[in-house]
């Protein structure tokens, strides 16, 4: 079994190797084992699962995930700790367990295909907030193999990617997640379990995919960002440039059999789909 680091042990490592958490990378490392299991275990992850996981600062999760998965692949956009976390995982895994992970130095929101070891299967990761949902979305987007995921990332966050229409915080985030899954919280996590401690409390995010809709990506999500690039005016103002004018959006919106003075946070990802589907049609 891994030896998970301890609070000690993310303080004692980060002096040994000179590294400071930056704010840049929103770098806050978990520093509670028994969140870190709590993590693993919500994920759901087993010995069939090729993880990926993002943002593995110093190992804390990752040496859990080392211990189910039939493999981790660590990806880390810092150099400096991409380069130190096999020497800190070789150290408190087991020689199988550390044979599992591969280390991709490079930006999450950019990553391809061809630059991981594997196809993975499952995505368990703590996001830094400020790149959370483009990660999430490039990831379920690049890697078609990826069947589920857990992610830890800000609360608002939490909240805007499981949102459902009509709420306050529906927007571009939750529609787009509904694309590719069923995304739902999955728990809170204080912000005394990190070093340094955020201002700001975390939430889990749990998500399953769904199969792919038989639909124009781009042009659905070219939709919804004009929706909600103007979430407090009428579709047909806001899908103005997205249509060509407010006449075309209204006849659009006829076609796809929807209100033209309905707002953005009022519909569907079926519903902005109808749209795209009546706009090739048009």
């Amino acid at each position: 079994m891994a030896q998970l680091l301890t609070s000690k042990d993310i303080r004692a490592i980060s002096t040994g190797l000179g590294i400071k958490p930056t704010k840049k990378w929103g770098q806050n490392f978990v520093v509670d084992a028994n969140v870190v299991r709590r993590i693993v275990t919500t994920a759901g992850v087993s010995e069939s699962d090729d993880v990926l996981e993002v943002g593995p600062g110093l190992g804390s999760l990752t040496a859990a995930l080392l211990e189910v998965a039939a493999s981790v692949t660590a990806v880390e956009i810092d150099p400096k700790l991409a380069l130190a976390l096999p020497t800190t995982l070789e150290a408190r895994t087991s020689p199988v367990e550390f044979g599992k992970l591969s280390v991709v130095q490079t930006d999450a929101a950019h990553m391809t295909s061809e630059q991981l070891p594997t196809e993975p299967t499952a995505l368990v990761a703590n996001l830094p907030y400020n790149v959370a949902v483009p990660v999430v979305l490039h990831a379920l987007e690049t890697f078609p193999t990826l069947r589920r995921g857990l992610v830890m990332v800000q609360s608002e966050v939490a909240d805007r990617l499981t949102a459902s229409p009509g709420s306050k915080i529906y927007g571009s985030p939750s529609v787009k997640m509904a694309w590719y899954a069923r995304a739902r919280r999955a728990g809170a996590i204080s912000s005394q379990v990190f070093w340094p401690v955020p201002k700001v409390a975390s939430g889990l995010v749990s998500f399953e995919r769904i199969t792919s809709p038989d639909a124009d990506r781009k042009e659905v999500f070219a939709a919804v960002d004009a929706a909600f690039g103007q979430r407090r005016k009428m579709l047909r103002q806001a899908l103005r440039d997205w249509a060509g004018s407010v006449s075309e959006a209204e006849r659009i919106m006829d076609l796809a059999g929807i209100d033209s003075t309905r707002r953005g946070e009022s519909l569907t990802i079926e519903e902005f789909i109808a749209l795209s589907r009546a706009k090739k049609e048009s």
